[in-house]
């Protein structure tokens, strides 16, 4: 019985333990969830402070894959320099890509983390789809996004 009790302290412990060091973790970095869906970005939240920012993507379809692209530019969301197809031009000077999470299935989700610095961001769709002649920005996947200097 005494091996039993003592058994089922340490195992307590451990998960203690364990809870705390992920706590730890997650309070150290920005985590953002992001809702990916025909023809939307829903993140969980749109203000971050500077640092490692954890982007989780979740594409809730229906039908078609997307991605997450961090731009950091003080134009509006709506207002990105395009190409012909309607897409982002990703190479435009007045814009920077600073990275993407790419090819995201329908039902599926990915994660990244970036090192944001202070400023004005937005996040874009940035995929063209050819069998439907769409791009995903111009249907409207993009959201203005910020980040502020850390409290100290």
């Amino acid at each position: 019985m005494r091996s039993l009790k003592k058994q089922l302290l340490i195992g307590v412990a451990t998960f203690v333990i364990g809870a705390a060091a992920l706590i730890n973790v997650s309070a150290d970095t920005n985590h953002v969830n992001v809702v990916l869906s025909e023809w939307a970005m829903t993140p969980d939240k749109t203000t971050v402070s500077a640092g490692p920012v954890t982007f989780k993507a979740i594409n809730s379809g229906p039908s078609d894959i997307h991605e997450i692209a961090v731009v950091k530019t003080d134009l509006a969301p709506a207002g990105l320099p395009v190409d012909t197809n309607g897409n982002v031009d990703e190479n435009a000077k007045s814009i920077k890509i600073i990275g993407e999470i790419e090819d995201i299935a329908v039902g599926a989700s990915a994660q990244a983390t970036f090192d944001l610095e202070p400023g004005n961001y937005v996040l874009i769709c940035n995929i063209w789809d050819a069998g439907e002649q769409e791009s995903h920005y111009a249907e409207g996947m993009y959201i203005a996004f910020t980040v502020q200097q850390p409290d100290t």
